[in-house]
């Protein structure tokens, strides 16, 4: 569903059907996308996955940016990007105006969901100072460009950064 009135058509079904809820397929990580009972353990201590929330959240150092670190399947991506879904309909109901130009105006936040469970979790921790603040910028430019998110000055420095480990 790709039209601006879609989003007006989807909480008409939703209001419809009371027991039925509609998400964007890239409003969550997969995992949390569809609620299940089972759930995948840390293997991370509770001081360890502190470290890696501190580190990425001061390698980010943006405001729109809420980091998370959560338990996903080791196979999963180290760091994913997500704009929450209610934030995503608001926005998109606000070009259609209405009484809702408030959204529009709003800044784009995000959700960083960093995996815990990912090998890079633990070469990140076993990683020195600069290094892991480096290792952390690299991850979170990665999936910024995989969301078209990385532009101008910040997608010259990751080309430049990604060359010289070559």
């Amino acid at each position: 569903m790709d039209a601006v009135i879609d989003n007006h058509f989807i909480s008409e079904l939703e209001r419809k059907l009371e027991k039925t809820q509609m998400k964007r397929v890239d409003a969550d990580v997969l995992d949390k996308l569809i609620e299940k009972e089972e759930s995948h353990e840390f293997r991370l201590s509770e001081e360890q996955r502190k470290q890696l929330l501190e580190t990425f959240e001061s390698a980010i150092a943006d405001p729109q940016m809420k980091v998370e670190v959560s338990a996903l399947p080791e196979d999963a991506a180290p760091v994913t990007i997500t704009m929450e879904e209610w934030m995503r309909r608001m926005k998109d109901m606000s070009k259609l105006g209405g009484g809702m130009a408030f959204y529009g105006t709003l800044p784009d936040s995000y959700k960083v969901t960093v995996n815990a469970n990912h090998k890079f979790a633990d070469r990140l921790l076993t990683a020195t100072g600069d290094e892991q603040k480096d290792l952390a910028k690299h991850a979170f430019d990665l999936a910024r460009l995989s969301l078209g998110l990385l532009k101008g000055a910040d997608l010259t420095a990751f080309v430049e950064r990604s060359v010289a480990r070559i």
